[in-house]
């Protein structure tokens, strides 16, 4: 109820404003001691997936802090994992303001943040502060300016300084806003990519002396053949799971309201449907071999348990939380 009666103060002011302040605002009452009253009290429910024990299904999808500059807070709402970044090599501004737009409407946002992060040795420095001892994904990206057939430079940069800090790492390939990066789920680009970060990982692993999952971030605007491919090649990379799915370019359901029409990838409501598809189709074509994390409009506690009856292990929300609140949090986990 009282995120109910704050919502509105928080939708008067732009998105992207709201976005940290809320932020800020947990963070300080998590300092204070004075979070906890405000959270309802969830359920444990312990799943193993990924080689991981997860408290509860439920987890924070990347994006909402992309630096992990609020770790301890975030992780008091009641989350059984979270997933900061997509973090960069080297720190970037991402595309001009305005960049985030609600469309109340429809329960969904339109982002064209671009990756704008302080970079992967800022992230670093805030989980080590943190102590976090929960599951914990870091989702790494390439830089804006990195040729595309430069990425998987960014990534191993990345993925060697998060290695030891890391419950497992997300590779982000799927975002709409970084020019040319969805091209990285195409045939050839993907083998390359996931076999040199595979190879990476093994040497890392000795190294660390620990195993950290890879998982795979994808768009849900791949067709099914495509779909059928990434995860073919997900298997034959050993790859330890894949999430499912970033925001989509589509606009259907939302065209007709203000904002709808703005650049970027839509998140929210209007993508649940075709992210529950996706969803079966990955099912069908990883056949048990890989974890799936089904990400995607959830709203309630139905729609996360559709998406675990299509084939879902865990999953995480992000714009549902902006227009739920905390409460989302304890109807699915």
């Amino acid at each position: 109820m009282s995120y109910l009666l704050i919502r509105p103060l928080l939708f008067s002011l732009p998105p992207e404003m709201a976005h940290h302040m809320t932020l800020c605002m947990l963070s300080i009452l998590h300092r204070l001691y004075l979070l906890k009253p405000f959270i309802p009290a969830h359920k444990t429910d312990t799943r193993r997936v990924m080689g991981l024990d997860f408290p509860n299904r439920l987890g924070l999808a990347a994006g909402l802090d992309k630096n992990g500059e609020h770790i301890a807070a975030l992780s008091a709402l009641g989350f059984g994992f979270l997933e900061i970044g997509t973090v960069t090599p080297r720190p970037q501004p991402g595309n001009p303001k305005p960049r985030m737009f609600r469309i109340p409407e429809a329960e969904g946002i339109i982002n064209r943040m671009g990756f704008n992060n302080r970079g992967v040795d800022y992230l670093i420095e805030q989980v080590t502060r943190t102590k976090f001892k929960g599951i914990l994904g870091i989702n790494i990206g390439k830089n804006f300016d990195t040729a595309i057939d430069k990425a998987v430079e960014d990534y191993l940069i990345c993925m060697e300084k998060v290695y030891p800090y890391a419950s497992y790492i997300t590779i982000n390939i799927s975002s709409p806003n970084t020019p040319g990066l969805r091209d990285l789920q195409n045939n050839d680009a993907l083998i390359t990519l996931l076999g040199t970060l595979k190879e990476a990982q093994k040497k890392l692993s000795m190294a660390h002396e620990k195993y950290v999952p890879i998982a795979v971030k994808i768009a849900p605007d791949l067709d099914n053949a495509q779909i059928k491919n990434v995860a073919q090649i997900c298997i034959a990379q050993k790859m330890d799971g894949v999430i499912s799915s970033n925001t989509t370019l589509s606009r259907q359901g939302v065209s007709r309201y203000r904002h709808g029409q703005e650049m970027g990838g839509l998140s929210g409501k209007p993508l649940f449907e075709k992210s529950l598809y996706n969803i079966k189709i990955l099912r069908d074509s990883l056949r048990g071999e890989i974890p799936i994390i089904a990400c995607g409009g959830i709203m309630c506690a139905e729609d996360a348990n559709r998406m675990i009856a299509a084939g879902a292990d865990l999953i995480q929300i992000y714009t549902g939380l902006i227009y739920r609140g905390p409460r989302l949090i304890k109807d699915c986990a």
